[in-house]
């Protein structure tokens, strides 16, 4: 039986999925340096417009888009960890800023009793430094590159997400940065708030230039349809 088979209650808790990067994080100035490190030595010139274009999705995706779409799995997956590596160092060499509003309302839908899960392309080991260099803590799940054969938009990280905190995808409200992620969302079924941190606009329920702009009980009225 499936975790989505019966009809959810209307007072049912709800659930909050997270993007990482560019949504918890300002973490773009640190993926680009990395990228730039790990690419220029094999004579690619990486533009800050391409690496915009496709922040936030998979590796494997992203470095398809880059170089030979034919490059066997095995290289990507070593061009990939070296990238990674690169850029965990960074943070914890230098640490992690959170974005505007988002220790806050973390702490404030914990404390409301909402399930809370971070869904994301970033490998688990980068999902598990931030949140060591943040000391962010109130997430029931977290869902990672690993753990998804499609990424986004795919809607697949979000409905995992959703399965492992037991809540209809209709109770969940993701908070997201990227074109990719909120059509992930819509395709997840759930309402999406579009934080404009890396793009100018995006097809969301809700579109905050930060969370700390956000009104009180959005997440809740969000559910409600309202």
């Amino acid at each position: 039986m499936s975790a989505f088979d019966c009809q959810p209650l209307p007072n049912q808790p709800g659930a909050v999925l997270w993007d990482l990067d560019g949504t918890l994080i300002d973490s773009a100035e640190s993926h680009w340096l990395a990228w730039r490190e790990v690419l220029t030595p094999r004579g690619y010139d990486l533009t800050y417009e391409e690496f915009a274009a496709t922040f936030g999705q998979r590796n494997d995706d992203v470095l398809r888009s880059y170089l030979d779409p034919e490059l066997p799995a095995l290289e990507l997956e070593k061009i990939g960890f070296t990238k990674e590596t690169i850029y965990r160092q960074n943070i914890l060499q230098n640490g992690m800023r959170l974005l505007p509003g988002v220790r806050d309302w973390v702490e404030r839908l914990k404390a409301a009793r909402w399930h809370q899960a971070i869904a994301s392309s970033a490998p688990r080991v980068n999902i598990k430094a931030v949140l060591e260099v943040t000391k962010l803590t109130g997430f029931g799940a977290i869902v990672s590159a690993e753990d998804v054969g499609r990424g986004k938009p795919d809607p697949q990280v979000f409905l995992l997400a959703a399965g492992k905190l037991r809540v209809p995808p209709s109770r969940c409200v993701v908070v997201e940065d990227t074109p990719a992620g909120v059509t992930a969302a819509r395709r997840a079924g759930m309402r999406v708030i579009g934080v404009l941190s890396s793009h100018a606009q995006l097809d969301a329920d809700l579109t905050p230039r930060t969370l700390s702009e956000l009104p009180e009980g959005i997440f809740d009225k969000l559910l409600e349809g309202s």
